[in-house]
């Protein structure tokens, strides 16, 4: 087990109970924060205090035949998901195989002092373990939610280390089952952290080339800037951590059975495309044009894009808006019809 990278800790909200989560609040402030023993009320928790059998023996209670996408990674790997050495390729395969042969395998392995690394990720509960969120929910009835249900799914395996990444959505993640800790960084220290290529990926982002536990401060010398900013969060079952979108963490799973429940969620309109597309086609039209170009498009885009969205239409009638006025759905559907025809010529 690495040790935390550093001491400071991200922000505790004690005594908070499962259906009084500040959603609202948290949003707002934007910082990671952990609010202990959220969820230490749920079967699964309470499961997880007798014993890792009768964990899985509940969790095989709801389970319906279907398989999951499994990784298996090589002991030699010691738990950590990431790239190969030469960079052409992940350092684990992935499998579908029966969620209950998946439990019974981390058990067997329950003992070993080196364990082959075997972790399912982000696997939909309702695809494959229906009913267990009558026992084992968050009440999301906040506005924020009428038009945004958050997306909940599982996690489970042994030991494992899944490096340093961002998700675009925001995520409010509960330990159920052993210890995790989470590393987090603000999005602004993605050039501090040296992402790998953006294909192939672990799960659809690019991850931190630096090893925490052991940084090449030669290699990734700006590593020790973003290291001013890391927060740490070790949770023990019945905890959850919300953290904002685009931060980015390492999470850690710490025992020999591991299960975490988390729940993504966008406060975007559900009709917006996302950035990821924009980050492409930009790749294609901008990144390679003389530096003089590129800071005009800097400008153009704070313009248009990333400053006050009233201002490119203060001096304009209303009629002639079009395009910079507010997006609905059908102007969603014009843009994106829009964009095909030109990407297609």
């Amino acid at each position: 087990m690495m040790k935390p990278v550093t001491d400071k800790r991200a922000r505790t909200l004690n005594g908070v109970e499962w259906d009084a989560i500040p959603f609202a609040e948290l949003i707002a402030g934007q910082q990671p924060v952990v609010l202990k023993g959220a969820v230490r009320d749920w079967e699964l928790v309470k499961a997880a205090g007798h014993s890792s059998g009768r964990v899985v023996e509940y969790l095989k209670s709801f389970y319906n035949g279907k398989t999951v996408a499994t990784y298996l990674a090589d002991a030699s790997e010691k738990g950590r998901y990431a790239y190969t050495h030469d960079l052409a390729a992940l350092n684990f395969s992935t499998k579908r195989l029966p969620l209950d042969a998946v439990l019974d395998e981390i058990l067997t392995h329950k003992n070993d002092p080196a364990p082959p690394g075997i972790y399912v990720g982000s696997t939909t509960i309702d695809a494959c373990l229906p009913g267990l969120r009558k026992e084992n929910d968050l009440l999301f009835d906040d506005i924020m939610f009428a038009e945004h249900s958050p997306l909940a799914s599982i996690w489970l395996g042994n030991a494992s280390l899944i490096s340093a990444h961002y998700d675009a959505p925001n995520n409010i993640a509960c330990c159920a089952v052993g210890k995790r800790r989470f590393t987090l960084f603000p999005p602004s220290q993605i050039h501090n952290l040296y992402p790998g290529p953006l294909e192939p990926t672990p799960g659809g982002q690019a991850i931190s080339m630096v090893d925490f536990a052991n940084p090449d401060f030669t290699k990734h010398p700006r590593f020790k800037r973003a290291l001013e900013t890391a927060l740490v969060a070790e949770l023990e079952p019945g905890d959850a951590l919300f953290y904002p979108s685009m931060w980015w963490h390492q999470v850690e799973a710490l025992e020999s059975l591991n299960v975490l429940i988390n729940y993504w969620w966008s406060t975007s309109p559900k009709y917006m495309g996302t950035p990821m597309n924009v980050l492409m086609h930009s790749l294609l039209s901008l990144r390679d044009r003389p530096k003089e170009e590129k800071q005009a498009w800097r400008d153009v885009f704070d313009y248009y894009i990333f400053g006050d969205s009233e201002s490119p239409v203060e001096h304009l009638p209303e009629h002639a808006w079009g395009d910079l006025g507010p997006l609905d759905d059908v102007k969603a559907r014009k843009l994106r019809a829009y964009l095909l025809n030109r990407l297609n010529r």
